[in-house]
């Protein structure tokens, strides 16, 4: 099976960066779309930004121009980088990857535990 574990979370002060960190491991063939979501509480969680294998980048509407998405495809890592961060962005953090596990498999996703950012007022 392929795991992902991010890293990188914790306490930022309003207006302040942050950058997440997401490694792949175990079972991988190919790795396809990577992304980042957010879940705040009681909240449906939600799509931040994406990056397919050859490098195409999308954000959504609400973080446009304070945020950067990167991968680095021999790692099998992804990165989001985060700035001018708001108290109502205070939420836990999850990594997704598309992962295709061996050769002729179709692709599923996969989660990593998330990780909790908070960010003070």
């Amino acid at each position: 099976q392929a795991q992902l574990a991010e890293s990188g979370g914790g306490l930022v002060q309003s207006g302040g960066s942050l950058r997440l960190s997401c490694a792949s491991s175990g079972s991988i063939f190919r790795i396809n779309d990577m992304g980042w979501y957010r879940q705040a509480p009681g909240k449906q969680r939600e799509l931040i930004a994406s990056i397919s294998a050859g490098g195409r980048t999308k954000y959504t509407d609400s973080m446009k121009g304070r945020v950067t998405i990167s991968r680095h495809n021999g790692e099998k890592t992804v990165d989001l980088q985060m700035g001018n961060l708001k108290p109502e962005e205070t939420a836990v953090y999850f990594c997704n990857a598309q992962i295709v596990t061996e050769w002729g498999a179709t692709s599923n996703p996969f989660w990593g535990q998330g990780t909790q950012i908070t960010v003070s007022s």
